[in-house]
């Protein structure tokens, strides 16, 4: 059987559907018109699913092999940012996968998943059932992953991947004065500023070189007039790790220093730390076999294993904390006027001709696995 070539007469099918999502983008949880779309194409494919799967607009599809057997799990995400790319392939995916179920021994889960940016769509699914009795789970996402790698490969990793998406806000209290009496008073501007210093200082200097560890403040929020100090300062950042280690260390330290700093300027701090997605840590063994199916159906010259983790974040990980899995990546930015823009940029664009690669993969790795 020639997976590939079965992939490739999809590829139509693929890029009309991705299209179609492209013209209806939505976020979150609030996905009622992707969702129609979604389970019309399923009804099309005489596919069976279930709606308002720990969410109002989760689904699951399920299709049975000519045989009982194990049960493995496909899952795309649905909101919009290019991962009508990931629901378009999955769909390509079904539509294979059902015409071939009598040649399989096992059954197939499939996941549409709603509010992956916002980390809050696969523990509901999960919390569902989703994943009962699924003994794997495999995953993928396209787009501007490498902006050098151009070329639609693929990318594996056979450990951690990605990054968590933890989220801190440090509330820095002082004493409000007028900006020509600073004695007066205690300035949270200044204590702020020392804070970020000393929180970047983990990176650089506490952890390991080789260990991933990104601390970024997005927001600075103190004051309204010119010459007034205000009372307090609001922080806002994200800690990113790889290792769950690491980030329990990140965690306790950013509240360490902000509140060592603080003190020593006669301030206060409050200190919240929002645990998110954790860090998105392949299983070995999954990984490779799955990399092994990209291999056999792709050629060896357009799989390459990551040689450094993603720092950006997959709510995916949480599948992962439940039964064994693996994620990949197909590269394939589409250049605008010379620039790959990101996923969350309103000039991101992909090369949808490669991503019958994703339906190849997704099919050769169930076609290993339950035959």
């Amino acid at each position: 059987m020639d997976i590939l070539a079965i992939s490739k007469e999809v590829s139509e099918d693929v890029i009309k559907w991705r299209r179609d999502l492209h013209q209806i983008p939505e976020v979150g949880n609030d996905l009622p018109k992707t969702a129609d779309y979604v389970s019309k194409v399923l009804d099309d494919l005489g596919v069976e699913y279930t709606s308002g799967v720990g969410l109002p607009h989760g689904i699951l599809a399920r299709i049975k092999g000519g045989k009982k057997g194990k049960t493995i799990a496909l899952r795309a995400d649905m909101d919009a940012c290019g991962h009508d790319a990931q629901t378009a392939i999955l769909l390509g995916t079904i539509k294979i996968l059902n015409n071939l179920k009598e040649n399989l021994t096992g059954e197939m889960a499939f996941l549409f998943q709603p509010s992956d940016d916002i980390s809050s769509g696969a523990k509901p699914m999960i919390e569902a059932g989703a994943l009962k009795g699924v003994d794997r789970i495999i995953g993928l996402h396209v787009g501007n992953v490498f902006p050098a790698d151009r070329s639609g490969k693929v990318f594996y990793s056979t450990g951690g991947m990605m990054g968590d998406l933890d989220k801190f806000t440090i509330k820095v209290k002082g004493k409000g004065t007028h900006g020509a009496y600073p004695h007066e008073g205690v300035d949270p501007i200044v204590v702020a500023s020392y804070i970020i210093n000393g929180i970047q200082a983990i990176v650089a200097r506490e952890l390991d070189p080789v260990d991933p560890g990104v601390i970024t403040f997005g927001v600075f929020n103190g004051g309204e007039v010119n010459n007034i100090i205000p009372e307090e300062v609001m922080l806002e950042g994200t800690s990113r790790a790889v290792n769950h280690k690491t980030r329990a260390y990140m965690k306790e330290r950013i509240g360490e220093i902000a509140e060592g700093i603080a003190k020593s300027h006669r301030a206060e701090v409050e200190y919240l730390y929002y645990l998110n997605a954790p860090p998105l840590v392949n299983d070995k063994t999954v990984a490779e076999e799955l990399a092994a199916s990209a291999k056999k159906v792709l050629g060896k010259e357009l799989v390459e294993e990551l040689r450094k983790p993603v720092m950006g974040g997959e709510d995916f990980a949480y599948y992962l904390e439940e039964v064994p899995g693996a994620y990949l990546f197909i590269s394939n930015p589409l250049a605008i006027d010379g620039v790959c823009y990101a996923q969350h940029n309103p000039k991101f664009a992909l090369d949808e001709s490669v991503l019958y690669r994703g339906v190849a993969c997704f099919v050769q790795h169930v076609f290993d696995y339950l035959v």
